[in-house]
């Protein structure tokens, strides 16, 4: 069967679209600013569930994937467009009112204004479809295709909090404060807009994408758009230490779980020192073998299979 990001390339090829590959499309806007768009198709069931979540968490959350969109060029988010397709009864239920009182909280934190959309009615489950709009310097937009041998590799953050929350919601285990954290992180994330501008800014990132299928997954799109292969080393990934203490597959969660919305970028080794005083961990180095991910754990080598969140598999 065909995957998801096989069909996507399959229909780039086809069809020679040129712009599609990163995290946003980017367009020119005036002769100093580039337009960032990203859209996201949420789907019940697939990307949230409403029997988890408040329904202001879901417009939360709507809105905080496309904004970490935006995050991984490096953009700053100006406007939004919103439709939904909404089943009766919770439109019955006031599901509308809800929603957009969550989407707007955090829409208001980042200056974000809702300038559009459409909204239906839906048979059977909720249907959410996001468009984000962002501005750039002109040519300022950090690529997936930019990384080159010899890069540092680092991310932002934690990782594996909300693959682990998600398998605590799955298990129906009661929510505890201690892991109250990681819950959140899987039903209201935060998307790292501040520390995209700040990385743009230093001129240093060479690519960049934020962590949502995987980290082993999202590096592998790094390394196949800027034609380079990359080894990782497993002691220095930073995963969430209460992912560690409650989860027996805690390298496996930050590996491959997904739904952090980090960012994992690179960096010419020669510049890490300027990075110093950010947020973020070096944990594996850019190489030449095309295509080819390795993670060096307890002194052995090993080729790095991503197995991270795929809509079809």
């Amino acid at each position: 069967m065909v995957s998801e990001f096989q069909f996507i390339n399959h229909i780039k090829k086809r069809f020679s679209l040129d712009r599609v590959g990163d995290d946003c499309a980017v367009l020119p806007q005036n002769r100093t600013t580039d337009l960032l768009i990203t859209a996201d198709l949420l789907i019940e069931d697939i990307d949230f569930r409403v029997d988890w979540s408040t329904t202001e968490q879901i417009g939360h959350k709507t809105l905080a994937v496309s904004l970490s969109d935006i995050a991984a060029m490096g953009g700053i988010p100006t406007s939004a467009m919103l439709s939904i397709g909404v089943p009766q009864k919770l439109w019955d239920e006031g599901f509308p009112e809800a929603f957009y009182r969550g989407w707007h909280k955090l829409a208001s934190q980042f200056g974000v204004e809702l300038i559009g959309g459409d909204t239906s009615r839906s048979p059977d489950k909720l249907v959410i479809d996001s468009i984000v709009l962002g501005e750039i310097p002109s040519g300022k937009a950090v690529l997936r295709s930019g990384a080159r041998q010899d890069d540092a590799i680092f991310v932002s953050g934690t990782l594996g909090g909300a693959s682990a929350g998600l398998m605590l919601l799955e298990s129906g285990q009661p929510k505890l404060a201690k892991t109250e954290k990681i819950i959140d992180r899987q039903l209201c994330p935060f998307p790292q807009v501040e520390l995209g501008k700040q990385l743009r800014k230093l001129g240093i990132v060479t690519s960049m994408i934020d962590i949502s299928d995987g980290l082993a997954s999202d590096l592998l799109h790094i390394c196949e758009a800027s034609g380079v292969g990359a080894v990782l080393i497993a002691e220095s990934i930073p995963v969430d230490p209460i992912v560690l203490e409650i989860a027996d597959e805690s390298f496996q969660a930050a590996l491959n779980g997904g739904e952090d919305f980090e960012l994992l970028f690179t960096v010419p080794e020669s510049k890490v020192s300027a990075l110093a005083d950010l947020p973020v961990t070096q944990i594996g180095t850019i190489t030449s073998d095309r295509g080819n991910l390795e993670v060096i754990r307890d002194g052995t080598r090993e080729t790095l299979q991503p197995s991270g969140f795929q809509h079809f598999s």
